[in-house]
């Protein structure tokens, strides 16, 4: 057996210590964290151990589940249940990476573009700056934000 992932065994020790504490929400959120990890451990062909970096990534699924839905539930009247949704994207949050600000996003887009020699491509560059750009901020920025701005820089708006 391959040894645990630092950040697995973080998140198992402060699931033993909010319980003993009677934490509610971070022990549940903290177990389906856990539980959202070994899914992925089990998925696909082969069981494997995650590494860090992956379960940054299902972490960053996670609370970008819980964003979306503490926006539904507050369009949906129910502003009880998308607090419980904010609570449980706080906990999340303790895991992840330090978020890039805006104007980190927009030197990493400028960067790649440099990069790939896309800035007279337009729009069809898309993709191939995505994928320089990807990499260096999974985890620490909303894909849709990062999407937004390689578009606008590609558009001719930097």
């Amino acid at each position: 057996m391959t040894p645990m992932s630092a950040l697995k065994d973080r998140l198992r020790s402060d699931l033993t210590a909010s319980i003993k504490a009677r934490e509610e929400i971070r022990s549940s959120t903290l177990r389906m964290v856990l539980s959202a990890i070994t899914n992925a451990e089990v998925a696909g062909k082969q069981a494997r151990e995650l590494s860090d970096d992956d379960i940054v990534g299902v972490l960053s699924t996670e609370a970008k589940k819980r964003r979306e839905a503490a926006g539904a539930f507050e369009d949906g009247g129910r502003p009880e249940m998308a607090e419980r949704e904010r609570a449980e994207a706080a906990v999340i949050a303790d895991y992840l990476p330090e978020p890039l600000s805006e104007a980190e996003i927009q030197e990493i887009v400028t960067e790649a573009i440099a990069q790939t020699g896309a800035a007279g491509e337009g729009m069809r560059a898309m993709g191939k700056v995505m994928g320089v750009v990807q990499p260096k901020v999974k985890g620490r920025a909303d894909g849709a934000a990062v999407a937004a701005e390689v578009r606008r820089q590609l558009a001719g708006g930097s």
